[in-house]
C-alpha cells in the first residue's frame, strides 16, 4: 500500500500523548491509550446481552472495516466467536451499551490485555445504541492507536478535516481519511 500524505502525526504515542498502555481497571473510561499489537486486526461483534449488536450495527462495523481499515496495511478479519485468552486473542470486541460511558461520550475504547507500554493485545469498543459507520471508524481508530487532534503533532483542532473519522464530533458516515491511512501504514 502506498503511503498517503500525512498532515499531522496522530498515532500513539506523540509528543502530546505520552501515556503508558496498560489494562484499564475501570473497564472503559477511555483514558488509557494504546494501539493494537500487530498488523493482523481481528474483531468480534458481541452477540449476547448486555452488549449485543443488532444487524444494522454489525453492518456499520463491517462497512467501516471493509472501506476504511481493509484498504490500509492492516490485515482485517472478522472472528465469528471471540478468542479471549492466549497469544492470538481477538484484537477488538465491539459492544453496544451505555454502561460505564461518560455522559459526554458516544463511545469508548479500552485495553483489556496490555502487551507493552504502547500496545494492547485485546481492546473493547463500547458505543451507545447509535452505531454508525463514523462511530465504528472513530473507535476502531482509537484501537489501532489514532488520536484526536489536540493530541496530534502538530496539534490540530478536534474538528480539523484532516482527521477524517477521528474528528470530534464524528459524522455518521465519516470515512478514515488519507492522514489516518498514512499514519496506519507508517506504523503497521
Amino acid at each position: 500500500m502506498a503511503w498517503a500524505a500525512i498532515v499531522t502525526d496522530n498515532m500513539f504515542p506523540t509528543r502530546y500523548a505520552q501515556g503508558i498502555c496498560r489494562d484499564d481497571p475501570e473497564g472503559g473510561d477511555g483514558r488509557i491509550t494504546c494501539r493494537t499489537d500487530n498488523a493482523t486486526l481481528t474483531y468480534y461483534m458481541d452477540s449476547k446481552n448486555p452488549g449485543k449488536l443488532e444487524a444494522d450495527d454489525k453492518a456499520d462495523v463491517r462497512k467501516s472495516m471493509k472501506y476504511d481499515f481493509n484498504p490500509t496495511d492492516l490485515k482485517v478479519k472478522e472472528h465469528k466467536s471471540p478468542v479471549l485468552k492466549g497469544s492470538a486473542e481477538t484484537d477488538i470486541i465491539y459492544q453496544e451499551s451505555s454502561s460505564k460511558l461518560p455522559r459526554n461520550a458516544d463511545g469508548v475504547t479500552w485495553c483489556n490485555d496490555a502487551a507493552s507500554s504502547t500496545k494492547c493485545d485485546q481492546q473493547y469498543v463500547r458505543i451507545r445504541p447509535q452505531y454508525t459507520r463514523g462511530m465504528a471508524c472513530h473507535e476502531t481508530g482509537h484501537a489501532v492507536g489514532l488520536l484526536h487532534g489536540d493530541q496530534a503533532y502538530p496539534k490540530k483542532s478536534k474538528k480539523d478535516k484532516a482527521l477524517g473519522c477521528m474528528k470530534t464530533p464524528v459524522g455518521s458516515n465519516q470515512n478514515l481519511g488519507s492522514n489516518n491511512k498514512g499514519n496506519i501504514n507508517r506504523t503497521y
